[in-house]
Order: structure tokens, then C-alpha cells, then sequence
């Protein structure tokens, strides 16, 4: 394998369209992380586990993730391939190791599609003025939510295009002025209640929850590497690729910190929040800062959110599927890697990605299911982040990194370094078990999870072993046909 070989993105394509521009690229990354994604969907979880003092939990996975962006940039740029986190491990590290880094980021995609469909399924009855839903209704109503998407997504690329801008403009709109009122016109709590943990105190108790409420917030700012997946769809993918990930993730997490805060400091009762009496803080605080009739309009507006950050987090699944699928590493490998209609996208790995996304909301009668996916997903996107860089913090070791045109400078290897760590340190937290009270197939239900994946990795690798044991560097194909329009 040639690992510095670097054949241009135009050369790899086979047959697909060059249909995003930096902005589009960009769209993608941020409704995939979305504001309402990144913060109304684990505000419950971490303002239990931290209190206030859970907002610091934003700013250090921002952090952290920053940091791995940095390193995500210099390899996008170097390796602009489809599949991202696939190609580039299987570069560095060997194409055993690569398929291992793609198969754990195919399925944290997934799984993450199946969250929010899940979540989703949790706030129809009150859109629809229904009583809640039973568990097996829930989940077949999260079913019918990833049938939608997944149609969506097998329009093709401007369908696509299309939703997530419309869904960028509501997410931005709708958590800027709903942020701004809050804090403006609506404070119940002081600035200084962000360094408690429920306007007690907190000692030691801070840390721990603190710990806990980092884990949930991973899932929050994850997705960001979406626009490295669709990287040979992306027009002067070397430059805009990078570019796109790291604009993507400050938006959010500036939009977040923002809203975040502004929602804390409007929070009536901070106990009956920390206790777990107030089940909907994000709702609750709404309505009791601007009335029954913002919560409608606000449960729309997550729903959106949610729709398109499954939208995003799909088509990246499918990219990563197509991507094994060209290098002829998966079963029915003929068929996944087949393009379809004008636009030359992958409609088989689309509907294969929404097909596994259903199997898994099939397990989901257990009360603790939607805190098994978020923690289950973030911790394969961890595994999936750390396996790169953690190769390139190996390849630096050894003297042989030549970046591409993207670089960090003389900050390249403490960077790569502090990201490396922090992967680590936030997958150990993810996965930590911290509920004894609880059943221990419970308690322990990520880690297994995690390990039924891995054995099911494992055995179908072992089938394809030879297969993928033969793979080119870079693998051969078509030249692309070039179709930007702008978007």
C-alpha cells in the first residue's frame, strides 16, 4: 500500500457528480450537528446529571471536538475521498485497520438516525394533540419517521440540498430569537448559577456530574465530518472539505452556547429540572417564559431539526456503505456500489442504510432506549474519530506525515497529540457504567452494544478478509462527471 500515493479525487469517483459546493458542503455538516439537535436533545440529560454548571459541558466538548477537526482538515485535504474515516485510516494504519474505523462510523451513523427517529416519535402527540405514545407505537411511528427520510434522501442530492438549507434557516432563526427573548426578557436564574449545581453547592458531586453530562454532550457535537463522507461530491474538495468542517462546528457551537445559556438562566425551578419532576425543560421553560401557544411552533421547529439531522446523518451512512461497496469489501457489493438516476448517486446504499436504521428501532421497548442510542452512538463516533488520529498521530511518530494543502504548521503534532487524548478520555467517560441501581445488562448496555457490533464486524470482516487484504491504494474508477450548480 502507498500510503503517500495521492491519485486526484477525480480519478476515484467512479461515475459520481461533483453536486456540492463549499456552502452546500457546509449546510450538510451543520443541520447534521443542528442546534436544536446539539442542545435540545441531551438539555434534559446533562442539566440532570451537572445542573447549570452543565454548560461548561458544551464549552469542553467544543473544545475537544475543535481539536479534532484540526486533524479531520489536514486529512480531508490530503485525502479527499468518499467514505472519509474509512479512506483516511485504511492510508494510514492498513486497510484491516481502515474497515474496522469505517464499520464503527457506518454503524454510529445509523444508530444516530435511529435516535432521532426515536425522538422524534416522543414529540408527535403533542404536536398532534394526541396522548403520548405506547412503546411499541412509538417505535413503529420512529419506523414510519426514517421511511420519510430515507425516501428523502433517495430523491437524490437536491432533495437533499434542498431540506437543509430550508432546515438551516429555522434551526438558526428559530434558537437565536428564541434565545434572545429568553435571555432578554425572560431571567429567573443569575449569571453566576452556570457554577453550581442546582444553586447548592456542588463539591465533589460537580465533577461527577460534570463527567457524565461531557458523555451526553459528545453526541451533540458529532457530525461535523459529514462533509469529509461526501468528500468526491464536493467541488475543490481539498480546500472546501476542510473548511466546511471546521465553519460547521464553530456555528453550532457558538448558536448552542448561546441558547444553551439562555435557557438556563430562564429555567423557573431549577430543582424540579435537577430532580427529574420537570421531564421537558426545554418545553416547560418555553411555555412558562412565553405561553401555550409557543410550544407547538417550538416542537416543529425540533422536529425539523431532527428530520434533517437524520437526512444528514443518512446520507453520510450511505456514502461510507458505497464507499466499502466500490472497494469491493461487503456483501452484494455489485449492488451497493451501483448509482442511479441523473444525479449518479447511491440509491442502494441509501435504502440499505435506512433498512438497518429500522432494524435497530425493532429493540426499542426498554424505558432507557433513547439514552442507549445517544451513548451507544456517540461512543462509535469516538471510536470511529480516534482510530484516525490516533494512526496519524503514529504516522508523525514515525517521521512520515507530508500534509496535503491543508496544514497546522509546527501545531500539527501537539494538536493531533491533545485531540488523541482527548478521544480517549471521552470514550473511557462515554461508556462508563454509573447507574448500579439498575439491572446490569443496563448498566452495561453501551459496552454491549458496542461489543455485538464489534463481533458482528468481526465476523463479517473475517468473510471478506482476502478481499480486503487485496485493496489498491487508491482504488480505481471512472472519471467523475462534473455538475456543480452552485448550491
Amino acid at each position: 500500500m502507498t500510503t503517500e500515493q495521492l491519485t486526484p479525487p477525480d480519478a476515484v469517483s467512479g461515475g459520481l457528480k461533483k453536486e456540492f459546493t463549499l456552502r452546500s458542503a457546509f449546510t450538510i455538516a451543520f443541520v447534521f450537528i443542528s442546534p436544536i439537535v446539539a442542545l435540545y436533545g441531551v438539555f434534559a440529560l446533562v442539566v440532570t446529571s451537572a445542573g447549570p454548571a452543565g454548560w461548561w459541558a458544551f464549552l469542553i466538548v467544543l473544545v475537544g471536538q475543535l481539536l479534532v477537526a484540526g486533524v479531520f482538515a489536514q486529512l480531508a485535504s490530503k485525502w479527499p475521498f468518499e467514505g472519509s474515516v474509512y479512506q483516511w485510516s485504511r492510508r494510514l494504519a492498513g486497510e484491516h485497520y481502515g474497515w474496522f474505523a469505517g464499520w464503527a462510523y457506518m454503524w454510529s451513523l445509523m444508530v444516530a438516525v435511529a435516535g432521532g427517529a426515536y425522538y422524534v416519535a416522543t414529540f408527535l402527540p403533542i404536536i398532534l394533540g394526541t396522548q403520548p405514545f405506547g412503546s411499541t407505537t412509538k417505535v413503529l411511528v420512529a419506523i414510519a419517521v426514517t421511511l420519510v427520510v430515507t425516501a428523502l434522501n433517495a430523491a437524490g442530492p437536491k432533495a437533499v440540498k434542498t431540506f437543509a438549507v430550508l432546515s438551516l434557516t429555522a434551526e438558526v432563526v428559530g434558537s437565536i430569537v428564541l434565545g434572545s427573548i429568553l435571555l432578554i426578557g425572560h431571567r429567573n436564574q443569575p449569571l453566576s448559577v452556570i457554577f453550581d449545581t442546582a444553586g447548592t453547592g456542588g463539591g465533589d458531586w460537580l465533577w461527577t456530574g460534570l463527567f457524565a453530562a461531557v458523555g451526553f454532550v459528545g453526541w451533540a457535537f458529532v457530525g461535523f465530518e459529514s462533509a469529509g463522507a461526501i468528500a468526491e461530491e464536493v467541488v475543490d474538495a481539498e480546500r472546501n472539505v476542510p473548511k466546511a468542517m471546521v465553519a460547521s462546528l464553530l456555528a453550532i457551537g457558538a448558536v448552542v452556547l448561546f441558547s444553551g445559556l439562555a435557557l438556563i438562566l430562564a429555567i423557573p425551578d431549577m430543582k424540579a429540572v435537577v430532580s427529574g419532576a420537570m421531564l421537558d425543560p426545554t418545553a416547560e421553560t418555553a411555555q412558562a417564559a412565553l405561553g401555550n401557544s409557543v410550544t407547538k411552533p417550538l416542537f416543529i421547529l425540533i422536529v425539523i431539526g431532527f428530520l434533517a439531522s437524520m437526512m444528514a446523518a443518512q446520507t453520510s451512512a450511505s456514502r461510507i456503505i458505497w464507499s466499502f461497496a466500490r472497494d469491493d469489501v461487503l456483501p452484494a457489493s455489485g449492488r451497493l456500489s451501483k448509482l442511479a438516476g441523473r444525479h449518479q448517486y447511491p440509491l442502494a446504499a441509501v435504502v440499505t442504510a435506512g433498512t438497518l436504521s429500522m432494524i435497530v428501532l425493532c429493540a426499542g421497548f426498554s424505558a432507557k432506549f433513547y439514552n442507549t442510542l445517544v451513548s451507544f452512538s456517540t461512543g462509535g463516533f469516538f471510536v470511529a474519530f480516534a482510530m484516525p488520529v490516533v494512526a496519524v498521530l503514529v504516522y508523525r511518530l514515525r517521521g512520515r506525515w507530508t500534509p496535503g494543502r491543508v496544514t497546522l504548521g509546527r501545531w500539527g503534532y501537539p494538536i493531533t497529540v491533545v485531540a488523541a487524548l482527548w478521544l480517549v478520555f471521552e470514550l473511557v467517560n462515554i461508556v462508563w457504567p454509573r447507574s448500579p441501581q439498575l439491572p446490569w445488562y443496563e448498566n452495561y448496555a453501551v459496552l454491549l452494544a458496542m461489543a455485538f457490533v464489534a463481533l458482528l464486524g468481526f465476523t463479517l470482516w473475517f468473510k471478506v478478509r482476502a478481499k480486503v487484504a487485496r485493496l489498491a491504494d487508491p482504488p480505481s474508477a471512472a472519471p467523475p462527471v462534473p455538475a456543480a450548480d452552485g448550491a
